[in-house]
């Protein structure tokens, strides 16, 4: 098994480690200042504790002894004094070490909101491109996961390999100051843990990698049937479902099992590697104290003493803990490298780009035609043209709508709309057809400039769409989709959402409007109500309804219509299209049919096939043509 699998290895490291260092250190360097010294601090307690041991046996225990074995009387002052200045110490080393692990949680959570702000910010500015062609499920793992690597490298590692160095470096200083021999023997077992780290540790670390891979394919995997869980078991697709995640989990089973298993093997064997050289130095110092042995240390010869080696014997506990545990630390390092890649390799994602000038505007029309421009939602719009010489003209919003010989294609070599024309004038219907993959929601697609087109030319209003501000290009473009997406919130902010400012009455309008008011005020908290998971507790005609609210307060010009009444009862279906007139009426649409009975009074139908409009006119000319509408519509052919 794991000679199968497929080591990744990150891209960049040095890089992604410059770019999270920035993300945890430059906000935040007065913390880490205090965090510094707080380590060094509790490092130095805990070495001082360990030769305080050494000098209680020498100064202290050992005179007292002699005193009471002569028959004198020991002050015990002295050592109550020496016991309180321990004391001291370590309640310094805690309060430190209290300080500094405060200071990283802070830390830690400011520099992960950081990350995920930033990362939901350059998301929103993503094309839609970009979430066609990734998992959902994987884009949360990048949320969730890998910044949870990132909060534990923050809030532990970082702390642990700080920590770790600096008792290194003063319990080494320490054992230098006590015995020079026995701190070779030191050396040399250190030695035998930095060849296991590199065995051992290197191989977890590569594992630990695709770990966090796999678990991004397994969420996403999840979050794709939880989605269309309905759809799994109306065709009896449980089987094939388990056995898709069957194999996706057991990827992630294996990645997980082979990096821990690494992991869990290197702890036990640093451990006894330790427990080896504690046996050696105890067994070693013991035999120089008897033989007498000089002792060589920083302070020149002496002699091993009792309490020269019980504080060495400490010494060498507080040197190994600290070297196993910089060692273990190796994995999460790399998981934290790993979810930092993931996460920067989300945020250089390129954003939708934006060369438009010409904006949309709110403008008020006096009786000579004569536009002022005004903050405030007037229901008369208007593109704002800036000029070279400084000066600004404004032209009226009317829905004017053109394609000429438009091509596109999601990939570049391969072209799915060839050499497609419409004319919509202001005020007209109209309307597409064609099998599923025919074109039809390609189309409405680019006309918002959710992709943008190999050639050709789209005007609005005689303006090259390219011209316009994509935000205000879809400002003057409302859309209602077969399948409505509602946010947790009321019903009034789920029908505010076409349009934030709008006011009470004119969301009671809008309803009014969509036929949705009647069923909006039967409910528990009428328009106050809450709504959750897409508004599970509505019907699917009532949350339709709700869509054409949402696209009737927001009052555009040009309305493009998913026609959403396939999947409703009769009554729904007369309700939301009664609405859905009311929401045509003097506006500029484009309508995509599934049901040609609704299209009748469309001043033209498009009927498309294979990306290429083969029929163009309205029902009654269609039907003289005796083509492909003439067969849709007498049942001779039928859409799919």
């Amino acid at each position: 098994m794991e000679e199968k699998m497929k080591r990744p290895k990150m891209n960049n490291p040095k890089a992604t480690i410059k770019r999270l260092l920035k993300y945890i250190f430059a906000p935040h360097k007065f913390k880490w200042i205090l965090v510094f010294v707080c380590i060094i601090l509790s490092a130095v307690a805990g070495v001082a504790s360990s030769l305080f041991i050494g000098s209680l046996i020498e100064d202290y225990i050992r005179p007292l002894l002699q005193v009471v074995g002569a028959g004198g009387t020991a002050d015990y002052s002295g050592l109550a004094k020496a016991i309180a200045i321990f004391a001291g110490i370590c309640a310094g080393g805690i309060i430190a070490t209290v300080i500094h692990n405060l200071l990283t949680v802070t830390i830690s959570q400011k520099v992960i909101k950081s990350i995920r702000d930033e990362m939901f910010d350059k998301m929103e500015n993503f094309p839609i491109r970009f979430f066609d062609t990734n998992s959902h499920g994987d884009i949360m793992s990048r949320y969730t996961n890998d910044t949870d690597t990132l909060e534990q490298l923050i809030c532990q590692t970082i702390p642990n390999v700080i920590n770790s160095l600096f008792t290194i470096i003063f319990t080494f200083v320490s054992m230098l100051y006590t015995s020079v021999y026995l701190t070779i023997l030191v050396l040399l077992t250190l030695g035998l843990m930095i060849l296991v780290t590199k065995k051992v540790g290197g191989k977890s670390g590569k594992y630990f990698v695709m770990q966090q891979k796999n678990l991004g394919a397994v969420n996403g995997y999840i979050e794709e049937m939880l989605a269309g869980q309905k759809v799994v078991k109306v065709f009896n697709h449980e089987a094939k479902a388990r056995e898709g995640f069957e194999k996706l989990n057991g990827e992630l089973c294996n990645s997980a099992y082979t990096a821990s298993k690494y992991a869990n093997v290197f702890m036990p064997i640093m451990g006894n590697i330790g427990y080896l050289q504690y046996i050696m130095l105890a067994v070693l110092g013991g035999i120089f104290a008897v033989f007498g042995v000089e002792n060589l240390s920083l302070t020149g010869f002496g002699v091993f003493s009792l309490g020269t080696i019980s504080s060495f014997l400490l010494l060498s506990k507080s040197f190994t803990q600290p070297v196993t545990q910089l060692s273990s630390q190796i994995n999460s390092v790399i998981m934290a490298m790993a979810g930092a890649e993931r996460i920067f390799n989300f945020m250089d994602q390129e954003p939708e780009v934006d060369n438009g000038y010409v904006t949309l505007v709110n403008v008020n029309i006096d009786s000579n035609g004569a536009m002022t421009e005004v903050g405030e939602h007037t229901g008369h719009w208007a593109w704002k043209h800036p000029h070279h010489d400084g000066t600004t003209t404004y032209t009226e919003v009317r829905g004017h709508v053109v394609m000429e010989n438009v091509d596109f294609g999601y990939v570049p070599e391969k072209i799915v709309l060839h050499h497609v024309s419409v004319y919509a004038k202001p005020g007209q219907k109209v309307a597409f057809v064609g099998s599923t993959g025919a074109g039809k929601t390609t189309i409405t697609n680019l006309l918002n400039r959710f992709y943008d087109i190999a050639d050709g030319k789209i005007r609005y209003d005689g303006i090259n769409i390219n011209k316009i501000k994509k935000s205000d290009l879809r400002h003057a473009i409302g859309m209602v989709l077969q399948d409505t997406n509602l946010f947790t919130g009321t019903v009034k902010d789920n029908i505010k959402y076409g349009r934030l400012d709008a006011t009470d009455e004119e969301v009671y309008s809008a309803a009014k409007l969509a036929n949705a008011d009647d069923f909006i005020r039967r409910l528990p908290d009428g328009y106050d109500t809450m709504l959750t998971n897409n508004g599970e507790n509505l019907s699917q005609g009532q949350r339709q309804l709700l869509a054409i609210a949402r696209a009737a307060v927001a009052d555009t010009p040009v309305m493009i219509m998913d026609e959403a009444t396939s999947s409703i009862d009769t009554r729904t279906e007369k309700l939301v299209q009664e609405g859905t007139d009311l929401l045509m009426h003097g506006r500029t649409v484009f309508v995509i049919a599934h049901r040609l009975s609704t299209i009748h009074n469309a001043n033209v139908i498009m009927v498309l096939e294979n990306g290429c409009v083969i029929e163009k006119g309205n029902h009654n000319q269609l039907i003289e043509q005796k083509g492909k509408y003439y067969q849709l519509y007498t049942g001779k052919f039928e859409l799919e």
